[in-house]
């Protein structure tokens, strides 16, 4: 299914976070979110996968207003890995993976014999499954990181939203799971800081700037020098990937008069 939000803004206490959003994620395509921090890219996320309600505007998925639904619905067609999404409960890697089936199931209903094997092929996956029998809070935080993305795949959305999903995660797996997003052809949603991750893994790029998308389109429209000077104030330089023809930004260190560094 599709994603769409439709001139979606948030208000909170008065500070306007998000004004007039307006996103299309389309069936199978990854699209990112960059920009500055406090521009409202967590805000926008929150909205879909209601933990906030936009103060305007409408966000759907597949056509129907995700308000519409009940919680349970929207919880089987929306996975999110959020940043504040750990636990302090010391369950075990495969009880929290499990717990990606919590949806579909009602009360103490026990996972079937199919929806095991999928925990463990998604474990497997993510380099976890030497981890199973191990406490969470043992684990470092590249690894926590890698137990809630298989929680969120495990649960077999049809949207998947994630909020700097490679948060704590080394070289290798950074690209074995945004790699995984893109192979799964997965509707995905992501916040990603590092813009050269950005242009590796999106298909397109929303670029938001004081709660307002001020560019969007391929990561080649998209990162351009002017903008990541006007959006990000750091001058660089934007070349082709010698591979992949995906841009790479080089940043440069440049000392203003004041001594201070951009």
């Amino acid at each position: 299914m599709d994603l769409r939000l439709d001139a979606v803004s948030v208000a909170v206490d008065g500070a306007s976070l998000v004004r007039d959003l307006s996103l299309h994620v389309a069936r199978g395509r990854v699209v990112g979110l960059i920009g500055p921090n406090g521009s409202g890219k967590s805000t926008a996320l929150r909205c879909v996968y209601r933990a906030l309600r936009p103060t305007r505007g409408t966000v759907r998925i597949g056509g129907d207003d995700l308000s519409a639904l009940t919680l349970r619905q929207s919880a089987r067609r929306v996975a999110a890995l959020t940043q504040q999404g750990g636990s302090d409960l010391d369950f075990t890697v495969e009880e929290v993976v499990a717990l990606g089936r919590a949806p579909h199931k009602r009360g103490n209903e026990p996972l079937t014999g199919a929806e095991r094997e999928l925990c463990r092929r998604v474990m497997d996956r993510l380099d976890l499954l030497r981890l199973a029998a191990r406490g969470v809070l043992s684990l470092s935080g590249g690894e926590r990181q890698r137990v809630l993305v298989a929680r969120a795949l495990v649960q077999e959305p049809e949207v998947l939203v994630l909020d700097e999903p490679t948060n704590h995660l080394d070289i290798r797996h950074q690209v074995e799971v945004l790699s995984m997003l893109r192979d799964d052809e997965l509707t995905v949603l992501v916040v990603l800081h590092d813009l050269n991750l950005a242009a590796a893994a999106c298909d397109r790029i929303g670029v938001l700037h004081q709660g307002r998308i001020v560019a969007e389109g391929s990561p080649g429209e998209v990162l351009t020098a002017q903008l990541v000077r006007d959006v990000f104030g750091v001058e660089a330089c934007v070349v082709a990937h010698p591979v992949t023809g995906s841009p790479q930004v080089l940043y440069s260190l440049v000392s203003t008069p004041e001594g201070r560094w951009t």
